[in-house]
């Protein structure tokens, strides 16, 4: 799907009052330790949402439903699933709404996105985070749906997931990672990359780069790059302190890479985070202009210098064959092997 191209900030002035009967929560409203969601198992009845752009296909909502049947569950969507205002999937209000009856229903055991887009951010403060907190659950999706896992788990302590939106792909790698984290009953989970045999002498897809050698734990938060700047002096993100970041985008030239890196380092937040995680930067490539930084150049002036374990080239972002990772989970990561790995439960 296409980045955000309309919305880079936090709704600023658009009368985000009590609407529709939604109040305007506190934003000051303390985060909370770690908050573990139940597990689903196959047969449960997950909710499907849109919070953020509009789904132009109609199909995709039946592409959606299916996928998520294939994998043993029951669905039932939104309300105000197939919206539309402008860009986006219906108004604040609506979209708001659906993400917080989800939550508050108790005979739905998960929620999933159907995409990202743009507008997740303009719903943060209509979030009921209490209901969250006294419902804790599953929330999966990625891109713009980073805004969520950020703001829930800043506001809650929720853990949430990052990985395949629900009109995304649902290739035999992410079915096996869903059932893996969602259905499994193992007590660690580890990600590292698949690699392919060719008839080359030397591996070359989905190689990783370590940018500085060694080990590291703590929990996981991250997300779209783009998205996770544009939250920038809210309260809606987490305390970076002792945590392992992880970052992907897609459709940034890399002097914009380089400028949202630097809101990140202006932020304090690289030199808080004890790891640094790249995932694939799709469609990043130069277009122009009087040189550029490489990507490799840009990670390194920001990174190199702190010297904790970092790495790029995870299977994370918008690529076809994609990690779902525990946001907010206790994790372990070496970046000379390339791996991560759950330290601690992600359920109760």
């Amino acid at each position: 799907m296409k980045k955000r191209t309309f919305i880079k900030t936090l709704g600023l002035g658009m009368g985000f009052g009590s609407v529709a009967g939604i109040p305007a929560f506190a934003k000051d409203q303390p985060a909370t330790k770690n908050l573990l969601p139940k597990r689903i198992q196959p047969g449960d009845r997950v909710g499907l949402i849109s919070p953020s752009a509009a789904t132009g296909d109609i199909m995709e909502f039946t592409f959606a439903r299916e996928a998520l049947e294939a994998l043993g569950l029951q669905v039932q969507e939104g309300k105000y699933l197939t919206g539309r205002r402008g860009h986006l999937a219906g108004t604040d209000a609506e979209r708001a709404t659906d993400l917080n009856e989800m939550f508050g229903n108790e005979a739905i055991k998960a929620i999933v996105c159907i995409r990202g887009g743009s507008g997740a951010a303009r719903i943060l403060p209509l979030i009921d985070y209490q209901m969250i907190k006294n419902n804790p659950k599953p929330i999966l999706g990625y891109s713009d749906i980073t805004a969520l896992h950020n703001a829930i788990h800043a506001q809650t302590g929720l853990v949430t997931f990052h990985g395949p939106n629900g009109s995304g792909s649902w290739n035999p790698f992410n079915a096996d990672q869903f059932r893996t984290v969602f259905f499994g009953e193992q007590n660690r989970i580890t990600y590292q990359n698949e690699t392919e045999d060719t008839d080359d002498l030397v591996i070359k897809k989905n190689r990783i780069r370590t940018i500085y050698p060694g080990k590291v734990s703590g929990e996981l938060v991250g997300g779209n790059l783009t998205v996770l700047t544009a939250l920038a002096g809210s309260p809606y993100l987490p305390d970076f302190k002792d945590k392992i970041l992880f970052l992907e985008d897609i459709g940034e030239e890399p002097y914009r890479i380089d400028r949202m890196m630097s809101t990140l380092m202006l932020m304090g937040v690289f030199k808080d985070i004890n790891g640094f995680v790249f995932g694939q930067c799709t469609d990043c490539d130069p277009t122009g202009g009087y040189g550029n930084l490489t990507l490799d150049q840009i990670l390194d002036d920001y990174l190199l210098h702190l010297k904790i374990p970092a790495y790029r080239g995870a299977m994370i972002g918008h690529v076809p064959k994609q990690f779902l990772l525990p946001f907010g989970a206790k994790m372990t990561m070496d970046s000379e092997t390339g791996i991560l790995e759950t330290n601690g439960p992600i359920f109760q």
